[in-house]
This record gives structure tokens, sequence and C-alpha cells, in this order.
């Protein structure tokens, strides 16, 4: 069974940075695709930013340059660094793993395990 638990989410104000946190247990292991989706009041949940365990990335066109995905083998943690933050990054950010090992195009939709969620509030 995989659990995904994030952490680090709260209140800044517009130009802070948050760093969010989220450990994985279970099946998950290094080799695994993790992102971070998140999703804002009225809106679709989106795809912020995906890792694979080799390093790969891909972000949104909205957080690149501000935002790094990266990852403590070690730990099975991954990690959300949020710079410049913007009102508009307000929403839940959740955490995610799949089982493949490569990034592809169909993250987009989704992955196939899914954290609780952590509230971003960015204000203006």
């Amino acid at each position: 069974q995989v659990q995904l638990v994030e952490s680090g989410g709260g209140l800044v104000q517009a130009g802070g940075s948050l760093r969010l946190s989220c450990v994985a247990s279970g099946s998950i292991s290094s080799r695994n695709v993790m992102g971070w989706y998140r999703q804002a009041p009225g809106k679709q949940r989106e795809l912020v930013a995906a890792s694979t365990g080799g390093g790969s990335t891909n972000y949104a066109g909205s957080v690149k340059g501000r935002f790094t995905i990266s990852r403590d083998i070690v730990k099975n943690t991954m990690y959300l660094q949020m710079n410049s933050l913007k009102p508009e990054d307000t929403a839940v950010y959740y955490c995610a793993a799949d089982e493949a090992t490569v990034l592809h195009a169909d993250f987009r939709y989704g992955m196939d395990y899914w954290g609780r969620g952590t509230l971003v509030t960015v204000s203006s």
C-alpha cells in the first residue's frame, strides 16, 4: 500500500517562498515517477511539476523558473521549492506518484497514487 503525506503548506505574502515536502512509503521507490499537482477553487486540477528518479523533470509553464522539484532518494521524500509566489498560485497542492518510471504526456491527467493535499495561500 502506498502512502503519500504532504506538509509545508501555509499562508505567505506575494513574492515569498514556501517548500512543500512529500514523504512516500509503501511500494513507491526512487525509480517511480512522482509529481505535484494543484487545484485552485473553481478550477481543474493541473500538473505543476513531475520528476523521475533519475532526475528528469517537467514543469507547467506558469511555474517554470519559479518552482523547483527535487527528490531525496535516501529519505524517499519529494520537495517543491516555490519562490516568487503569486496570488494565482493559491491552491491545494497534491503529491502524487505513479507506477511508471519515465515521464509521459498522460501525467497531465493524473497519477496512480495521491496524498491528501496541503493548502497554499498567497496573499497580495
